[in-house]
This record gives C-alpha cells, sequence and structure tokens, in this order.
C-alpha cells in the first residue's frame, strides 16, 4: 500500500481553520456512500489494462472491508464504472486530442460497455443489492458524466466516502466536486491508489487542506459502527 502522509504543519493548519483535526468524524452512517471508482480490469496490472495502476490491486481488501461496514451500519455501497463510448469521443474530444492517438484507441477499446475492462476486477466484493453507475469523465459528478448525484440524494445522502483508483485523477476529481455539490467528502487514504506516494499523498493534502477529510480504513469503520451503535442505543 502507500505510505500516506499528512505532514503535521497540514494538519496544524486544518485545525486552525476548522477546529478539530477531523470535520467529518460525526458522519451519519445511515446517510453516508462509499464510492468505489474505477476498481476495473482496464485499471488493473494485466493485460486488460490500457492505464494499469500497480498499487490499485493491493487497496481490494481495504475497500471489501469497508464496503461491509458501510452495509452493516445502513449505508450505501456505489461501484463507478468508466466507459468511453462514441458519444464521448465527440463530446470530449479534448480528451482525445491531448493523447497519443494509440493511447486514446487502447482505452477506447479497453473501456467498451460491456468488455471484459470495463468489468469490475473479480476480487472486488460487489453485492446485488449495491448500486452500479456508469460514468463518463473523470469526475463521476461533474455534468453529464452520471447520474450519481440525483441517485444519492434520492436516497437521503449527505455524505460520501471516496475510494479506487487513481487518487489524483478521478477520485480527487470526484471528491471535489461531490463538496462543491455541497456533500461531506472523507477521502480514505489507504482505500485510493495511484502511481506513486508522491502523487497519491499531494492529492490527499489538497483534498483535507481545502475539500474534506482524509481518514484511514480503520478509522471510518470505527466510526461508522460508533455511531451507529450510538443511534440505535438512542
Amino acid at each position: 500500500m502507500h505510505n500516506s502522509f499528512i505532514p503535521p504543519e497540514v494538519v496544524e493548519r486544518v485545525i486552525k481553520r476548522r477546529g478539530r483535526e477531523h470535520i467529518h468524524d460525526d458522519l451519519t452512517p445511515s446517510k453516508t456512500a462509499l464510492v468505489v471508482v474505477d476498481m476495473q480490469n482496464a485499471f488493473m496490472p494485466g493485460p486488460l489494462a490500457h492505464s494499469p495502476c500497480e498499487m490499485a490491486e493491493k487497496i481490494i481488501p481495504q475497500i471489501n472491508r469497508l464496503a461491509q461496514a458501510v452495509r452493516e451500519t445502513g449505508g450505501v455501497v456505489v461501484w463507478i464504472q468508466t466507459a468511453c463510448t462514441k458519444g464521448d469521443i465527440i463530446g470530449w474530444s479534448n480528451s482525445i486530442k491531448i493523447t497519443r492517438p494509440e493511447r486514446a484507441a487502447m482505452r477506447a477499446k479497453a473501456l467498451a460497455r460491456g468488455s471484459d475492462g470495463y468489468a469490475l476486477h473479480p476480487d472486488m466484493d460487489a453485492r446485488p443489492d449495491d448500486l452500479f453507475i456508469e460514468k463518463h469523465r473523470f469526475s463521476a459528478f461533474i455534468q453529464g458524466s452520471s447520474y450519481l448525484d440525483s441517485v444519492l440524494r434520492d436516497l437521503g445522502v449527505d455524505t460520501v466516502l471516496v475510494t479506487g483508483t487513481v487518487t489524483n485523477v478521478c477520485c480527487e476529481s470526484t471528491a471535489r466536486d461531490a463538496m462543491m455539490l455541497n456533500y461531506k467528502v472523507v477521502m480514505v487514504s489507504d482505500c485510493n491508489a495511484a502511481d506513486n506516494d508522491e502523487e497519491h499523498n499531494a492529492s490527499l493534502r489538497a483534498i483535507y487542506l481545502t475539500f474534506g477529510d482524509v481518514m484511514d480504513s480503520a478509522m471510518t469503520i470505527d466510526i461508522l459502527r460508533r455511531r451507529s451503535n450510538a443511534r440505535a442505543a438512542e
């Protein structure tokens, strides 16, 4: 896993601005969604990948444990899958123009709807009662990417736990836009994967300073269970 690290001086700045180290440690489990971004074969090491992240396979056990805790405490688990369609090639043409033609072709093939690359990694513990939502941009929340926002609002969700790959592209983009749409945002540090520690940690710091909170999976699970038990005892 990544050596996730937020410098003490960054923590001090957050405490000075917000009053405490973790601003979302009072989340309501039944209003919480675990958003798992792009844990698809196309982004995993192996022959199906067009953009493999070596670290992505290593975060699977932590995501699965967190998913089970979210289910047990009344929240919702959402699996986000990127697709590349003919409409995307036209409507998001600049992403093609700034990419080498052969790489753009590999992406279109790997992320074709229904392909083996589009599928979730087989070790992901996705359940039939979970939600499965397709996205068409880096962010799952930006207009035109998916219907994630409307689904979560219908379910009364006010908090999103952002996990998946890669930390500094689709996960960070999703986290930033979620905060802009007035969700409470938690990036789960050991449930995100990037190409290296430097890029991973830069994203965690950016989210922590301005857009939300950062916790590891053990802390997040502990909060979910404590908050759920406290509500049950009321």
